[in-house]
């Protein structure tokens, strides 16, 4: 189990899913968290729940970031470690998507997760290093049909982390940013999308040889491990966490 004591982290989108059980891990772990969503009502049960501090934040608004970072160390006194997990999809198809739909996806999955990168950085490098983590999804490798603007935004999110890793590796700030690319997850919004269409939930169970849904306690697992000073040289690197399912040939 990674020790995490004296560290500091944030992390967006902790009302739910791989966000709140994030959360719980790093704060078991011994980090005291900053957790952020637009859900007030669930971040702040969420955080009040396990001993974490709650704001309110739209991750698409870049200046609120810097608020954010300022709020951590006011808060803890440093910074050390980012997750970039809130995210959104649109359920819209190159043949329907609009201007709005798109924009907005890719404000918050990709403009997001640079924001956050940007505000963060300093701010650990003034504290000699940390880690990010951003979450990226298997649609990054294996893309939706019906949902462009979430397959486009998390394949940039995996490109955009080897860009921050590898600058701040010849920055020599020790800062590591690294991704985590899940698979079908049991989530809200999956529950929402098993209520209109009785039955997903198991067809997506099935793409992996493991025919299961993750527990978004597992995603968390690989998270507070990056987090962690147990790979001091990993960087730039991903983390599938997928049951298997890009691992197998369709037909099998």
């Amino acid at each position: 189990m990674p020790d995490l004591s004296g560290k500091v982290a944030i992390v967006t989108g902790c009302a739910s899913g791989i966000g709140a059980a994030t959360v719980q891990r790093l704060t078991a772990d011994g980090a005291q968290v900053l957790g952020t969503d637009v859900d007030e009502a669930g971040g702040q049960a969420l955080c009040n729940k396990v001993g974490a501090h709650f704001a309110v934040q739209d991750v698409a608004k870049r200046a609120r970031w810097n608020e954010i970072t300022a709020l951590a160390v006011q808060t803890f006194g440093r910074l050390d470690i980012l997750v970039n997990n809130a995210g959104i999809v649109s359920g819209a198809s190159i043949g329907d998507v609009d201007d709005d739909t798109w924009d907005r996806v890719l404000a918050v999955n990709i403009t997001g997760t640079m924001a956050g990168c940007r505000a963060a950085i300093p701010v650990m490098a003034s504290s000699g290093g940390g880690a990010i983590i951003n979450i990226a999804s298997t649609t990054a490798m294996a893309p939706l049909p019906n949902d462009v603007g979430y397959s486009a935004s998390k394949g940039a999110v995996r490109v955009l982390s080897k860009s921050v890793a590898t600058w701040c590796a010849q920055q020599q700030n020790g800062i590591r940013c690294n991704t985590v690319i899940p698979g079908a997850t049991e989530t809200g919004i999956l529950d929402a999308t098993e209520a209109a269409m009785p039955g997903f939930k198991a067809s997506v169970a099935a793409t992996s040889p493991m025919n299961r849904l993750a527990d978004p306690a597992e995603t968390a697992a690989a998270i507070a491990f990056l987090a962690s000073d147990e790979c001091p040289f990993m960087t730039g690197a991903e983390m599938l966490i997928d049951g298997g399912a890009l691992s197998i040939h369709p037909g099998f």
